[in-house]
């Protein structure tokens, strides 16, 4: 009996895969994910070595935004044709999603104070204030501000885009005439309503979602609906505080590169709620 031949330490044996060595005219992996514009735009501005943390963060940021809003998308129109089961899922995906945006904040903490202000002036007046996507979040989840359009008046496109966004309803809007839809009482002028306003709760909405949490046997989705919305407000406040207290730890109370107050402009939004009446019916069950 001929003994077997010993691997090679470290080596897998590949003789009997069948890799593809030679693609023919097919794609490649690089070719399919176009790697290429993708690890090339990198660019630093500086020769320090923390600059290409700071790009790849914030861009690996916007990656992750780009899919919550696929997803986003996808949650909006099943609510719309009352098709609530497929949308569980994309809300399940959302928050981990979220956990990876939250995770991002414990990378760029590595950042000392001396590390960023060695590259900071070469940010000029750029800023995630600026950052299309995350507004486009907000607006689809109810945060409208009429005044956050103007930032993208030197980019038509994206203009044009956060501009419909706001005349448009938000997520919570669309739940709402779902709700309407199935029997709970919502007001006619909160169905119709002025979407580039801001939210305000009320206390007609609250009373339909303890309708819907009392008859949850009976409106199952419904209340999964609720919990689902519930999982991406709580994870948006934790993001939002993440963010804050890596801004403090690294720049402490400097005004940002986009010209807010930094931390004091952050802080402001931890109180902000794109769902308020399912928080607020927590104390009367």
């Amino acid at each position: 009996m001929t003994p077997t031949k010993p691997e090679q330490p470290g080596r897998i044996d590949l003789s009997d895969e069948g890799v593809h060595w030679d693609l023919g005219s097919s794609q490649s992996y690089a070719e399919y994910l176009q790697l290429d514009a993708v690890l090339g735009a990198q660019k630093p501005l500086s020769f320090e070595h923390d600059e290409m943390l700071f790009i790849i963060v914030h861009q690996n940021s916007e990656l992750w935004m780009r899919l919550f809003l696929h997803e986003l998308e996808g949650v909006m129109d099943c609510v719309r044709k009352d098709n609530l089961g497929p949308s569980f899922k994309m809300l399940r995906r959302i928050t981990k999603v979220q956990h990876q945006l939250l995770s991002i904040w414990d990378v760029l903490s590595t950042m000392t104070p001396a590390d960023y202000s060695a590259f900071r002036n070469v940010l000029g007046r750029s800023s995630g204030f600026q950052s299309l996507q995350y507004r486009l979040l907000e607006f689809a989840l109810g945060n409208k501000n009429a005044d956050m359009v103007r930032v993208q008046a030197r980019d038509e496109r994206a203009h044009a885009t956060l501009t419909r966004s706001l005349h448009a309803p938000s997520l919570y809007d669309e739940v709402l005439r779902l709700l309407s839809r199935r029997g709970y009482g919502i007001p006619a002028e909160l169905l119709d309503r002025d979407f580039t306003e801001a939210y305000s709760a009320s206390k007609a909405v609250a009373g339909a979602w303890l309708g819907v949490y009392h008859n949850a046997q009976k409106d199952w989705d419904l209340y999964e609906l609720a919990e689902r919305l519930m999982d991406l407000d709580h994870q948006f406040q934790l993001w939002r505080f993440h963010h804050m207290k890596t801004v403090e730890r690294i720049i402490g109370h400097k005004p940002g590169t986009g010209g807010t107050g930094g931390v004091s402009y952050l802080a402001k939004a931890l109180e902000l709620r794109f769902f308020p009446e399912l928080w607020q019916i927590r104390t009367s069950m």
